[in-house]
């Protein structure tokens, strides 16, 4: 085979991307490697770890031919020609700049087993969102301890929606790849950019400076979170004046300056990226001196928290200022429709605010299961007014509130009838993605809340 590739990391990004590298190249050998056992026995069987509509498929039509699952992840090291890393870079909680620094620890200690591994030229391909620089220090570690190999360094950022992951694999907006502008360099990133360009035509991939390449990936999901913080103003806004959030959307969407992308109002943004590369951008003003810059960007995770809280308070507000021992059900639990992903979503919030007012709060998702839910609300602690259910039943039977919290297709389509029948009256019902029919809610009898919607 012309070239072996290998994938630190079998999450999010290096699964599905790593699976769509070798359906497309039958003649390169991908082994997505990583520690955590449970995680590649789960890549090996029928039951992926990572949901995404069709990404079975994929990882089926590549495994053990030319896309392979492993734990010695040293063995994979010394025998590909291109090192993917895509391991977590969560945000600090510790030190110099907790709470909003990028923690490295992960990326630093790939970084020194691929210098002691390593033998002859490789290429490493920075795939975790990183902060700018940061192929600066991987290139100091790997130079200053590797006895025999070279490298190039590259950036080649993630642009993936979660849910619509493989589509945007198969059909990406772009591919940004950034390296050295030398010639080695320069030849490195064309060694990548040919992998690409065997199914992405090779305008839409961008070649840059590494620098351009990091910075990029931070200010393009700091572009998309403003948008949607900045909707989620104005629906606060839209309920005060007896403006439809919806309708305002639609009309400033049509300028073409503007677009009708990321204006959808909800509860609160989530996922691995938004929230994290904000305050990544904010501590890198700050660092260069920019403190304007970084309270600017900063405003929009504060819109988004304050979002979540706001809707956690409508809750409580509406049933006559208590849920102290009322049964609440919880739908949907995911950041987002079709991904079993549950970081910064906003559920974890709405969850906690409602057990701290005592509620019983039963939640449902299709796709996230009860250890997780359980993990992300309570952490090590327990509560049993947390009570994760197994179908949309369970959730809404003798509730005096229901709160829609993802976008499921399978909620847009509910016996509302039949729910309304079986929960205690005056029914509440809570729409924090604007997806349900509305009217034929409030003719059932429904009391119904929605996001930036008149009374």
């Amino acid at each position: 085979m012309s070239t072996t590739i290998c994938c630190l990391g079998a999450g999010y990004v290096g699964g599905p991307t790593m699976a769509m590298i070798a359906a497309k190249c039958p003649d390169i050998r991908v082994t997505v490697c990583d520690p955590n056992e449970k995680r590649i026995a789960a890549w090996n069987s029928d039951t992926l770890p990572v949901y995404e509509p069709g990404l079975q498929e994929v990882v089926e039509s590549a495994r053990g031919r030319n896309l392979f699952f492993s734990t010695d992840v040293r063995k994979a090291i010394r025998e590909s020609d291109i090192i993917f890393v895509s391991v977590g870079t969560p945000t600090k909680t510790y030190g110099i700049g907790a709470g909003r620094a990028a923690d490295l620890k992960y990326i630093e200690s790939a970084a020194r087993m691929i210098a002691e591994e390593a033998q002859g030229p490789k290429i490493i391909v920075e795939k975790s969102t990183i902060p700018v620089k940061t192929a600066e220090a991987m290139m100091t570690i790997l130079r200053s301890n590797s006895k025999n190999g070279t490298f190039q360094v590259l950036s080649n950022p993630e642009f993936l929606a979660e849910g619509t992951a493989v589509e945007d694999l198969n059909n990406p907006d772009r591919v940004l790849i950034g390296g050295e502008q030398t010639p080695e360099g320069l030849a490195a990133i064309e060694k990548v950019v040919s992998i690409y360009a065997r199914w992405i035509p090779r305008e839409k991939i961008l070649t840059t400076n590494l620098w351009s390449s990091e910075l990029s990936k931070l200010v393009a999901n700091a572009f998309l979170a403003q948008r949607i913080s900045s909707i989620n103003s104005i629906s606060a806004l839209c309920e005060a004046t007896g403006a439809d959030v919806d309708e305002v959307a639609r009309a400033i969407g049509k300028d073409s300056r503007i677009g009708p992308k990321f204006l959808k109002a909800s509860v609160g943004y989530g996922g691995s990226c938004f929230q994290k590369d904000i305050l990544n951008l904010t501590y890198l003003c700050q660092h260069f001196g920019l403190p304007e810059v970084a309270a600017y960007w900063e405003s929009v995770v504060k819109i988004n928290d304050w979002q979540k809280s706001r809707f956690s308070t409508r809750i409580v507000k509406d049933l006559f200022n208590t849920v102290n021992g009322k049964h609440i059900g919880i739908l949907g639990f995911a950041f987002k429709k079709d991904t079993n992903d549950t970081r910064e979503t906003a559920a974890i919030s709405v969850c906690r605010d409602l057990l701290a007012e005592g509620a019983k709060v039963y939640v449902y998702d299709p796709q996230v299961d009860e250890e997780q839910i359980r993990a992300d609300v309570l952490g090590t602690g327990s509560n049993p007014n947390l009570i994760v259910v197994k179908n949309v039943g369970e959730a809404c039977h003798g509730a005096h509130a229901v709160a829609v919290l993802t976008e499921w297709d399978e909620f847009k389509e509910l016996d509302f009838q039949k729910i309304y029948e079986g929960m205690l009256k005056p029914a509440f019902l809570f729409d924090g993605r604007n997806i349900l029919p509305h009217a034929k809610l409030r003719e059932i009898g429904f009391r119904l809340f929605a996001i930036g919607k008149p009374y």
